[in-house]
């Protein structure tokens, strides 16, 4: 399974660190990546898509310039979605997986990350269109030639990663999932992860309780009163150990760059939520006690 057990808990979401967010310089990009390295963030989550296709490019400029040891980070990045912007002549937004595509797109990803090799490479959405022979095809060439270590899918269902491994081993699964998107513990996805042996991933971590205000988010701030003194944790923490007390052994991508709350986020793993505790943040945003 690649080197998938060197990654760290917490992974830095890099989507908000260019043209999709913060617009950070190279040198704030470099004193960003340090930060988390100086807090056991290791692993940096990518994807080509990110800032207009432009993301990893200015963070492959940076990384270069940093003197990090390659060996001492690891890289994800994501293909698939053709995205329309100014980087490609793309009419509508679609998938493509075919076999020549996936690896110029993983060879472009090395190129614009300055780097030899993706510690793990995945499918960003599904296709309706996809084929599981041209996608082992592609997979097995890379990792051949070493050019990813691991492979695996974003956003999947578990009939889809089923599909793919009639001919090709899946080695883990990215998908959204938060205290206030939780579906993904009731469709198989987590079953299916806990099942497989594959390494779960959580994008939007935190889900919409800092963006929204719904019934939803009011119970759960309103039980977050006594939960931040109890646990003397910040709101963000305690989501963050929530996520981290499911048995799928979940990473969560974090797309902060904030220091702070990087540093935070770090911080929840010391967390012991209580039993009980998790099942009244559970209750607080489904708005019902479980059946």
């Amino acid at each position: 399974m690649g080197n998938i057990n060197s990654f760290s808990k917490i992974i830095a979401g890099t989507m908000t660190w260019g043209r999709w967010g913060r617009q950070l310089s190279k040198i704030k990009k470099i004193e960003l990546m340090n930060h988390c390295l100086s807090e056991g963030i290791t692993t940096f989550d990518h994807a080509d898509i990110y800032g207009g296709y432009t993301n990893e490019a200015d963070f492959g400029e940076a990384f270069a310039e940093s003197h990090i040891a390659r060996e001492n980070i690891q890289l994800i990045s994501k293909c698939g979605i053709q995205y329309v912007c100014e980087a490609r002549d793309n009419k509508i937004k679609h998938y493509y997986y075919s076999k020549d595509y996936i690896v110029w797109s993983a060879e472009a990803s090395l190129r614009n990350l300055k780097t030899d090799y993706l510690d793990f490479f995945l499918l960003h959405r599904p296709s309706p269109l996809m084929h599981p022979e041209d996608i082992a095809e592609a997979i097995s060439q890379l990792k051949k030639a070493g050019k990813i270590k691991a492979f695996g899918v974003s956003n999947f269902t578990p009939s889809q990663i089923k599909m793919l491994e009639t001919m090709i081993t899946v080695e883990g699964n990215q998908v959204e999932f938060s205290l206030t998107a939780d579906k993904v513990m009731y469709d198989g996805t987590f079953d299916d992860v806990i099942a497989n042996k594959r390494m779960a991933m959580a994008w939007s971590p935190l889900g919409v309780y800092f963006k929204e205000e719904t019934e939803s988010t009011k119970r759960i701030k309103e039980v977050m009163k006594t939960m931040t003194k109890k646990y003397e944790a910040t709101e963000d923490q305690l989501l963050l150990a929530w996520i981290l007390m499911h048995p799928a052994l979940i990473h969560p991508v974090v797309g902060t760059t904030n220091k702070n709350r990087l540093s935070a986020a770090v911080g929840a793993m010391k967390i012991d939520l209580q039993l009980e505790d998790w099942f009244t943040l559970l209750e607080a945003n489904q708005g019902h006690k479980v059946p």
